[in-house]
């Protein structure tokens, strides 16, 4: 549909209005044989009952409509048109109405911060109709609902990402060249990431942690992230964070007393800012199979950390 031709106070070309509505042209489009233009609009209305043009007749249908030339948009975009909002005596181009609408200070529908202290944004026709709780309740709801689909995302992707690794464990077994290339890898990945880790010593192994709980877990899972471990070296140095998941040397409280001389021997690198190191395989290639597993162990202490 055009723009009505009241609109425009210093009058228009006839070859810039619509034959169909009769206004001036909005959105434009050509025939492609006779070369006659209409709003988008009407003219895809008029083919959906008729597939000639409405002025001379000439078969056409509607994917055969062309954009109008260059010169017809510069004449149209030139156009002076009033505002359409009621109060507002502004003139503008015709090129440049639809910004103008945004922030023209008479539409009723641009958005206005809610003045009763809730801080919504509100369309000015709204105002009245505002309710503060209802608003931040209906705001509260949507946010619970992105936040139930990115866990439900998140379920999935951890789901692809256990079978993609699945597939990646049998792929190493059935495959020698494969797995040592994945080793070759993850081993460049864990030496540049360790090289940038302090050297730590650990003057009290009795405080150790044998079996931190989910949230020492997680702070110290994101400390690794932090510090630039990669991701997925991460995921497996956090499974071995527990005892359940350490070497034989370590798994229960009587193993680790009787291979507590050993550990003096462990090349240990701080977790930075945090009473915890990380035992890499990389850097205790001197140790008993049994005191070491891969890529390596976190180990969390109540103190005693330098």
């Amino acid at each position: 549909m055009g723009f009505d031709i009241q609109r425009f106070p210093n009058g228009v070309d006839e070859e810039l209005i619509c034959a169909i509505c009769g206004g001036v042209l909005q959105d434009p489009l050509q025939a492609p044989t006779c070369e006659h233009a209409f709003c988008q609009i009407c003219i895809n209305e008029w083919l959906s009952r008729v597939q000639t043009c409405p002025i001379d007749r000439t078969s056409m249908e509607s994917d055969q409509l062309k954009p109008v030339p260059r010169i017809l948009k510069n004449l149209l975009s030139r156009l002076n048109i009033t505002c359409e909002n009621d109060g507002c005596s502004a003139i503008v181009k015709l090129d440049t109405l639809p910004n103008h609408l945004t922030e023209c200070d008479y539409n009723p529908k641009k958005l206005i911060e809610c003045e009763n202290g809730c801080g919504m944004m509100i369309s000015k026709d709204n105002v009245t109709n505002h309710n503060c709780i209802q608003a931040l309740r209906n705001e509260l709801d949507n946010v619970k609902n992105d936040l139930q689909k990115c866990r439900n995302d998140m379920d999935l992707y951890k789901s692809e990402v256990r079978t993609l690794q699945e597939f990646v464990r049998v792929l190493r077994m059935n495959n020698p060249t494969i797995s040592r290339v994945f080793e070759r890898v993850e081993n460049d990945e864990i030496l540049r990431w360790s090289s940038n880790l302090q050297l730590a010593r650990v003057t009290r192994w009795g405080g150790m942690i044998s079996t931190p709980d989910a949230v020492l877990q997680a702070v110290i899972k994101r400390a690794l992230l932090e510090s630039g471990c990669p991701i997925n070296i991460t995921n497996d140095l956090m499974e071995n964070a527990h005892e359940r998941h350490w070497p034989q040397g370590l798994s229960t409280l009587e193993t680790r007393q009787l291979n507590r001389r050993h550990y003096e021997s462990y090349v240990c690198r701080r977790i930075v800012g945090k009473q915890a190191v990380v035992v890499l395989g990389c850097d205790n290639r001197h140790m008993d199979q049994l005191m070491i597993a891969e890529p390596g162990i976190v180990m969390i202490f109540a103190h005693g950390v330098e």
